[in-house]
């Protein structure tokens, strides 16, 4: 446990109504108590009791430097399971900035990003896993993504984990027992049944990893780009997905010069999605930068939504735009189906469709849009969502596995494990296959914190907001 007491700020930075200064430490009472000037000292109050009164600046006459709400919560009840004590200030940073200020003046230090979380873990609040949660929680776009994250924060991730750890480390005892001390009196492991028991570890972590790709979709969001010739409504795509109008929209072709990007949410999935300049053979300096940057864009794709101009047609450069995209899942859409007629369209699809054929190319879908009236938009919406997600989560009724840290140490007990049941399908000793079996246990316990390194703590805790 740190002997020290931390302060920081942990409002987001800028004016606002409120701003919140946070302190933890066995000394963020006595410290409070030498600037806050309320009808009774910190130290007296109870705990989880909101005090109004005045922070003032005892190297400058006590001059009042603004009126408060200060929140008590005495250890252990607390977050960090220290006292702590929360200023609750108005937002003007000048304010707040003096206000911390004074209590770095007055004994306390300024605290290192993610440090109250640190504490937290350090002090058996919360295990690793649920630390790292936290700042997923916080970086959450979607209510879906908010939701994995706290169903890990809550614990449902280290409850399942450390069952499985401490099976493995109780399988362990077993054979130490059985192979150090074969007359002792005690119910001695046979190789069948550890390899049953190995079995059947296995099978719990690969129910944890068979979901991780939705799981980390709803943590990081997809990447989809919008391409097409000029003029083929791309921005005007990027307008109806996201609500607003981001993209000026002529019928001059070459209007986007530059990447428009913007965070949307298509049916709880966190998406960037990128409008780009028309892609075509252009002796215009500037217009050649943004197509430049447009293929750019289009090789860090996780979706191509490629625009096909229902009054242009299925012309050579939409066939240029398809063929180079044809390593990438792409769903092609063919607009402004609003002002052409319903024979011309079917020509398109069925010209499409023989073009995609011809050179085998996969396409994830067709659609018929018009990004000017909404038309086809929740069709594209639905295929998206069933494309990345393949179905609905149940989030109440499972874990859903989202960070990479964890999804690799799983993998790696796992594969320990198999490991050691192959040592028994070859024939070697429980000693020998102990050895597999403690190394998956280590692997699992890294991940809620029981054996982790200081380098890895550091590594994660760097993450965090500075307040958090």
């Amino acid at each position: 446990m740190n002997d020290d007491t931390i302060a920081a700020v942990s409002t987001p930075p800028g004016t606002g109504g409120i701003a919140v200064i946070r302190m933890s430490g066995k000394e963020s009472l006595h410290i409070a108590d030498k600037f806050f000037k309320g009808r009774k000292k910190l130290k007296d109050a109870d705990s989880h009791t909101v005090n109004f009164g005045h922070i003032v600046d005892p190297q400058n006459g006590n001059d009042v430097v603004d009126e408060v709400l200060v929140t008590v919560m005495k250890a252990p009840r607390t977050y960090t399971r220290e006292d702590i004590v929360e200023i609750n200030c108005h937002g003007s940073s000048a304010v707040v900035k003096k206000v911390l200020e004074i209590a770095i003046k007055n004994g306390a230090r300024p605290a290192e990003p993610g440090e109250f979380t640190k504490r937290a873990f350090l002090n058996g609040r919360i295990d690793l896993s649920q630390a790292e949660a936290v700042i997923d929680l916080i970086n959450s776009k979607t209510v879906e993504s908010s939701k994995a994250a706290l169903g890990q924060l809550e614990g449902k991730l280290s409850e399942k984990l450390k069952r499985a750890r401490n099976k493995l480390i109780e399988l362990l005892a077993h054979i130490e027992v059985t192979v150090d001390y074969p007359e002792h009196d005690v119910e001695q492991i046979t190789g069948e049944m550890a390899h049953n028991e190995i079995i059947n570890i296995i099978k719990e972590l690969e129910m944890l990893v068979k979901d991780f790709d939705r799981g980390k979709i709803l943590r990081e969001g997809i990447n989809i780009v919008i391409a097409g010739k000029p003029n083929a409504g791309k921005s005007s795509l990027l307008n109806v997905l996201s609500g607003e109008n981001k993209a000026i929209v002529t019928d001059i072709p070459g209007t986007t010069r530059d990447l428009i990007e913007e965070y949307i949410n298509i049916k709880g999935i966190p998406a960037k999605i990128t409008d780009t300049a028309g892609i075509r053979q252009t002796e215009d300096i500037v217009e050649k930068i943004g197509v430049e940057k447009a293929i750019n864009a289009l090789n860090q794709a996780d979706l191509v939504l490629i625009m096909i101009d229902a009054q242009q047609g299925f012309d050579e450069e939409t066939k240029t735009i398809i063929r180079k995209n044809a390593d990438k899942k792409t769903i092609l859409l063919i607009n402004k189906t609003d002002v052409v007629d319903n024979n011309k369209i079917s020509d398109i699809n069925q010209e499409v469709q023989s073009f995609l054929k011809s050179l085998n190319i996969k396409c994830i879908g067709i659609i018929e849009i018009s990004a000017r009236t909404g038309l086809g938009i929740d069709e594209l919406e639905q295929k998206i969502y069933s494309l990345f997600m393949g179905g609905e989560i149940e989030q109440n009724q499972e874990v859903l596995l989202s960070n990479v840290r964890h999804k690799d140490l799983i993998d790696k007990a796992r594969l320990s494990l198999k490991d050691a049941a192959d040592a028994y399908l070859k024939g070697l000793t429980l000693d020998c296959i102990a050895i597999d079996i403690k190394n998956a246990a280590e692997f699992i316990g890294m991940i809620t914190g029981e054996s982790v390194s200081e380098d890895v703590l550091k590594e994660i805790f760097s993450r965090f907001c500075i307040g958090k």
